[in-house]
């Protein structure tokens, strides 16, 4: 008998319906058990291995005989059941047909892919004979999920106990009701990750170098760590050859590509360490623990994805938490102006790319090639306007002349620094650069309880302005007189003090 499915949580229903099922035939249960390579998120909050420990338990307490095989996540295809069969035979050398196997699935869409094939069906929680349908495994996650302890007269023993042992009630109930993590583990549907670990790839040398002498040695965490390109470079640092480096990062892809080096001997250090959390779910490190975080382009996702301030105070909070009396937290981000709300002339080329008559509101429902391509041919003028719908921080502008507009600081140098991010231009659109400046930072650091080396500062990215704004916008105040550029980055050391 052949069972397909994620398998997160079983219960009593599931028990009685398989020894009736296995009776009937005198059948193996062999448990597929797929998204086998998921866990952390919403639709698979539970990893592999525990998944696989409480079907082992639930087969010796039910009196069943059963195999377990992972099943690796694939893309939506119309071959899952084929893919799901040769999987099996890979790791067991079993060649399941429908002359000898039974599949038992709930699912309508997915057994009738087995039922092209001619498998014979068994719907199990969608048996038609029943007099009432009982609570599917998945419903009986949900009410875990919210808090309700009746979750455990609907679950196996198996799977509480389980769950108990190893605390997975916590896991679940904080990665399910993550209000910032998407379904899949990542901020975000629309981000193109390899696009993204390029480029945080070929800055890492200088992020590295910009904040390597605040650095103390120890216990030295990278929170948002990416592909682990910083931590490669802690790596080779002969001063911190004892320190422990850990990686935390919230986006399956990128914690995966981390896995996958450290499995390939990229990193000397033996001590280096990545897990999968998202720190605004609750604590990662215990507390007092941490010498050295860092944190490099993340805040400004924490506010953009999260309740703004509020998420940014609660991140700030948790990392003094973890942080040793003395240690340090070395933030490196954008930064918005410090006066984003001041009224200004922007004057944007229109002769750069194409001007059509108004913005389209339909790009969100475009595969993401076409709308890089679409924002790609507009002028800087025209994707203006396109970044004005699609930007989740709504803000105002009005024309004064054929190529200016009055505009306010912030939204201006939001627009600007983003304007060339076109392959991930849905994904960019969420996010907000300028929601605090240095002055709002320094409030919200010693807030967390923070005190602010003065080696912190405020900074413009010439590069980015040389290279991406000036040569497609200039900036000038209301009477028309010119403005320089403000600052785009800031470096925050925040140390927490001794006597804390």
């Amino acid at each position: 008998m052949l069972f397909p499915g994620r398998h997160h949580l079983l219960t009593r229903f599931q028990a009685g319906c398989l020894r009736r099922l296995a009776g009937e035939h005198g059948a193996t249960i062999v448990w597929a058990v797929t998204s086998a390579n998921h866990e952390n998120t919403k639709r698979n909050p539970v990893p592999y291995h525990r998944r696989e420990a409480a079907i082992e338990r639930f087969s010796v307490v039910a009196g069943l005989r059963s195999m377990v095989v992972p099943v690796f996540d694939t893309a939506p295809t119309e071959q899952f059941a084929e893919v799901t069969l040769k999987t099996v035979t890979v790791a067991t050398g079993i060649v399941l047909t429908p002359a000898d196997t039974v599949v038992a699935c709930s699912t309508p869409q997915v057994a009738a892919l087995y039922e092209q094939l001619g498998f014979p069906i068994a719907a199990v929680e969608a048996d038609p004979a029943l007099a009432a349908p009982p609570e599917r495994p998945w419903d009986v996650l949900l009410r875990l999920a919210g808090g309700d302890e009746s979750w455990r007269d609907l679950a196996h023993p198996a799977t509480i106990d389980v769950f108990d042992r190893y605390r997975l009630t916590d896991t679940v109930r904080s990665v399910v009701n993550d209000p910032v993590v998407g379904d899949e583990g990542g901020l975000t549907a629309t981000r193109d990750y390899r696009t993204y670990v390029e480029a945080f790839a070929d800055a890492a040398a200088r992020k590295w170098a910009a904040v390597r002498r605040y650095v103390q040695p120890g216990r030295i965490v990278d929170i948002g760590c990416g592909a682990g390109a910083v931590l490669e470079l802690a790596d080779r640092d002969d001063e911190l050859h004892e320190s422990d480096l850990i990686g935390v990062e919230v986006a399956r892809h990128l914690y995966q590509e981390c896995v996958h080096k450290k499995a390939q001997g990229v990193f000397r250090n033996a001590n280096v360490y990545f897990y999968q959390r998202n720190v605004l779910g609750g604590a990662v490190l215990p507390d007092r623990s941490v010498d050295t975080t860092l944190t490099f382009a993340l805040t400004h996702e924490i506010w953009s994805y999260g309740d703004r301030r509020d998420s940014l105070l609660a991140f700030a909070r948790r990392i003094h938490d973890h942080t040793v009396p003395g240690g340090v937290w070395i933030n490196s981000d954008v930064c918005g102006p410090g006066d984003r709300r001041r009224p200004v002339r922007l004057t944007l080329r229109t002769d750069d790319g194409l001007n059509p008559a108004r913005p389209r509101t339909d790009l969100t429902a475009l595969p993401s090639a076409e709308v890089a391509a679409y924002v790609s041919g507009l002028s800087t003028h025209a994707r203006l306007a396109q970044f004005a719908v699609d930007f989740a921080f709504p803000f105002e502008y009005d024309a004064a002349g054929d190529d200016v507009v009055r505009i306010e600081l912030g939204p201006a140098m939001d627009f600007l620094t983003r304007k060339d991010y076109t392959d991930n231009w849905l994904s960019e659109t969420r996010e907000q650069f300028c929601g605090l400046d240095f002055d709002d930072w320094g409030t919200l650091l010693a807030e967390a309880g923070f005190t602010i080396d003065p080696a912190s500062h405020a900074f413009r990215n010439d590069w980015v302005i040389d290279n991406r704004i000036a040569p497609a916008a200039s900036l000038a105040d209301e009477h028309g007189d010119r403005l320089d550029w403000p600052s785009t980055h800031a470096i925050l050391v925040a140390r927490r003090p001794h006597n804390s």
